[in-house]
């Protein structure tokens, strides 16, 4: 390792960085696959943000010296995590820095289903004027189960009760004093109260297919699926047969597996879904240099030889 720590970020950061690093760092940067490959080795601290190519994974895994790395993201399946765990690195992420912005996406993927809102644009492009399409109803009175109640399920949960709807949280523990939070093993036998699920929860070995055939089944008929975590979490054939049975009345899905989504895949063509790309993430103006002030922070922390803040506990692989 170098005298300095050395700091190892894309370009496009370094204006908003480099003013502000103390003494005793080194920044360098790189602007693709090839320069990240030769830097990571250098690195002590890496923050790898570019999705152009796998740089986050391939440039996590040569980084076999760096005992911190970091991601402005809040899912940790674009990195060498396995890794980092044989290497004893220190994993940091973006948790609660894009809450606001995924959380206005959830909704207007819950409103979209509402109000069968997609047909009405698809009508828009073909000129056509827009008949109310059946199935069209009022959020308020509704029920929403939302999977995974952390920062950006609370968020979620939060925009929904402003538009009437009744809202269950559920994460790994109830919570005794909230009767609105239930636990993980609880939810699936209250399936069948909720005319919306939206599925919040991490990516990890625990949550894959977590929603398959017997959920669906077990769900109320004409409900509405909202996906703005990762594609792993949802048996896609089990949702194309539940939604192509009329069982499900639709699925607005920012997540799929694998992304991109194949043209040829069943999900384009089953009714009333919406494929969004993975975008429920974008648009948050200033995500940016929160993850920045996030950052520096953390510096201060790392180089006075203290715990860092927003640590991944890969044991529960978030």
């Amino acid at each position: 390792m170098a005298d300095k720590a050395v700091i190892v970020i894309p370009e496009h950061l370094r204006h908003m960085l480099e003013p502000r690093l103390p003494e005793g760092v080194e920044l360098r940067t790189f602007t693709g696959m090839e320069e990240a490959l030769a830097l990571a080795p250098e690195a002590e601290i890496g923050w790898f943000e570019q999705f152009e190519g796998g740089v986050m994974f391939k440039a996590s895994a040569a980084a076999e010296n760096a005992k911190w790395i970091n991601t402005a993201g809040v899912g940790i399946d674009a990195f060498r995590t396995d890794l980092m765990i044989e290497r004893g690195q220190i994993f940091t992420n973006g948790v609660g820095l894009r809450s606001d912005t995924i959380a206005d996406f959830a909704v207007l993927g819950v409103l979209t289903l509402s109000r069968r809102f997609a047909p009405v644009l698809r009508a828009h492009d073909r000129r056509e004027w827009a008949r109310a399409e059946k199935g069209s109803r009022q959020l308020a009175g509704s029920r929403a189960l939302i999977l995974g109640y952390g920062s950006i399920g609370r968020a979620i949960g939060d925009r929904l009760r402003a538009f009437g709807v009744e809202v269950i949280g559920v994460r790994r523990s109830p919570d005794d004093g909230d009767p609105s939070v239930i636990g993980a093993e609880s939810w699936r036998a209250r399936l069948s109260e909720f005319d919306w699920v939206v599925i919040a929860a991490p990516g990890t070995a625990e949550t894959k297919h977590m929603l398959g055939a017997a959920e669906f089944a077990a769900m109320k008929s004409g409900c509405g699926i909202v996906n703005i975590a990762r594609g792993s979490l949802i048996d896609q054939a089990a949702l194309v047969e539940a939604l192509e049975s009329g069982h499900l009345g639709g699925a607005v899905l920012d997540a799929t597996t694998p992304e991109p989504l194949p043209a040829d895949d069943p999900l384009w063509s089953a009714p009333n879904v919406v494929v969004t790309g993975h975008i429920a993430g974008h648009g948050q103006s200033d995500s940016t240099e929160r993850a920045v002030e996030r950052f520096l922070i953390n510096l201060d922390h790392y180089l006075k030889g203290e715990p860092l803040e927003h640590v991944v506990d890969f044991s529960r692989g978030y």
